[in-house]
Parts: C-alpha cells; sequence; structure tokens
C-alpha cells in the first residue's frame, strides 16, 4: 500500500549556515560598529546578545533575513523572553523539532473529515499516512498545504 510520512524536521546545517552569515553581517554593519553584540548557535538554541532591546530586534532582523534566504521557514524559531543581565541583554531562540500533539490530531481529524479513502496515525513526532491510491495521498498533501497550521510540514518517505 502506498504511504508518507508528514514530519516538522528543520536543516540544522542550513541554520549553521544562517547563522554564520548573518554574523558575518553583524562585523560588517556600520550601526553595529564598536557594539558588545553576537549572534551564537548551541546545539537547538540560538543566542542573540547586544545592550539594548532595539539592537537585539535588528540581529533579529538580520537572522530572520539569512534564515529566509537559505529557505529555512522561520516559524521554527520559538522566541524567548528578553533577558537583562548587567550591560547586556539576551535572547533565546529554541528549534522546534517534531509535530506536536495537537498539530498531529488536527492533521489526523483533517483527513478522517476530507471523505478520502486514507489512513492516518501518529508515530510519535511524524504522522503516516496510508492508502490504496497514489491520487488520495496526492490529495491529502494538497489538503495538509492548504491548511492553516503554525508548525511547517515536510512530506517524506512516499512509498508506492
Amino acid at each position: 500500500m502506498p504511504s508518507f510520512d508528514i514530519i516538522s524536521e528543520v536543516d540544522q546545517q542550513e541554520v549553521r549556515n544562517a547563522v554564520d552569515q548573518a554574523v558575518r553581517e553583524l562585523r560588517n554593519r556600520f550601526d553595529f560598529r564598536g557594539v558588545d553584540a553576537s549572534i551564537s548557535l548551541e546545539d537547538s538554541v540560538v543566542l542573540i546578545e547586544a545592550p539594548e532591546e532595539f539592537q537585539i530586534k535588528q540581529l533579529e532582523d538580520i537572522l530572520r533575513d539569512k534564515l529566509t534566504s537559505r529557505e529555512v521557514d522561520v516559524r521554527y524559531l520559538e522566541p524567548g523572553a528578553v533577558e537583562g543581565a548587567g550591560k547586556v541583554k539576551r535572547k533565546r531562540y529554541t528549534m522546534r523539532q517534531g509535530i506536536d500533539r495537537d498539530t498531529a490530531k488536527k492533521i489526523t481529524k483533517m483527513t478522517k473529515d476530507s471523505k478520502i479513502k486514507v489512513q492516518a496515525q501518529v508515530n510519535g513526532e511524524k504522522v503516516r499516512v496510508t492508502g490504496k491510491k497514489r491520487d488520495d495521498l496526492q490529495a491529502v498533501m494538497a489538503l495538509v498545504k492548504e491548511a492553516d497550521l503554525s508548525t511547517p510540514l515536510q512530506f517524506n518517505n512516499f512509498r508506492d
């Protein structure tokens, strides 16, 4: 039976490249000369540091621009609160991996309500969709793409 998986995974190499590009642009920006500001990546956390909050906003814009140019969806970033520690303010962004339970339930409910002859089941942090016809699976893909979900999704492991 044909099947495919719906997943939500970020390409860590592309994120690393985007952070490196943002750091290079930060070094070359005139408005950040002599300012102790930085962007760093540690595991799945992006850390932005700057003396003022408006500079943190500027660094966020630089990072979002670089992520978008590397075709990484910015919805993977989950922003934290701005922390003030002395002269430096920090903001952490954690990278979301996998589909959370609520989104997985929405996807399975959508497929059942669409009356397309497929079965959707949750397997950990992914959703497996199986059906008898390839066209039905492609219809489910189109349905999920059109849905306004807050999580960026990819389709992989398509088997005929």
